[in-house]
């Protein structure tokens, strides 16, 4: 079986209600794995974008991310402060700066929330992946001196932040992000990172939104990343 369709197989009783994409690559092996492709409200996992992007503006400037700087990245990632998120985007230049970043680090769909909202960014997992791949990986217009801000700061998420995609492995880096939408109050939940399982690095994104609470959105994100483990070739 083809590895999306061993994802697919896997997801079968996953998602119950909710809506859900997954994808997942083997930095061991190179195998990888998608399944959905819609677009989703990132929710606070935008915060990896626009540390990026914030990242790849001081790259081009010949210096690495001030004291205040490196403050507010460390608040929004490890402690998923909103306020520190905010302060941030409007640094890089809102939806626009955020969008000119990620478009340079390969993300062909996703786009910068308007109005400030830069929780409503939309995205795909295809391009979290690609991302993670930027964050995580080589090659990338990310410089190895900001791959290590990143990955170092995803390593020390808050305990109480750290569920999702660690679900598959046994050491990971991450970002989480979760919102009640609607008049129903329907939960986004996502997450993306970096974990190691059974001695192999996977890279996986998850999206979902749709929710009734948001234990629910996390069960589901949790099931959904060791699925992608099996996927690529692990016992999940």
């Amino acid at each position: 079986m083809d590895p999306d369709a061993a994802l697919a197989r896997a997801l079968l009783s996953v998602a119950g209600d909710a809506s859900l994409s997954v994808a997942v690559l083997d930095t061991a092996t190179g195998a990888t794995a998608a399944y959905g492709s819609g677009s989703y409200h990132t929710a606070s996992i935008v915060k990896v974008g626009i540390l990026a992007t914030l990242l790849l503006r001081a790259q081009d400037a010949g210096r690495g991310p001030g004291a205040a700087e490196q403050a507010l990245a460390a608040s929004m990632i490890e402690h998923s402060d909103n306020a520190s998120a905010t302060a941030l985007w409007k640094a890089i230049g809102g939806a626009r700066g955020f969008d000119s970043g990620v478009r340079r680090l390969g993300l062909t769909r996703t786009r910068g929330g308007t109005n400030g909202e830069w929780g409503l960014t939309r995205t795909t997992a295809g391009d979290q992946l690609t991302l993670l791949r930027a964050v995580f990986g080589s090659g990338s217009a990310l410089e190895l001196a900001s791959r290590d801000v990143l990955t170092s700061l995803m390593a020390k998420v808050v305990p109480g932040q750290a569920w999702g995609v660690s679900a598959a492995g046994t050491s990971w880096a991450l970002k989480n992000g979760w919102l009640p939408r609607g008049a129903a109050a329907r939960w986004t939940v996502n997450s993306i990172g970096r974990v190691t399982a059974e001695g192999r690095g996977r890279l996986i994104a998850v999206l979902s939104d749709g929710h009734a609470t948001l234990p629910a959105g996390i069960a589901v994100t949790e099931a959904a990343a060791r699925a992608a483990v099996t996927a690529t070739g692990g016992t999940g």
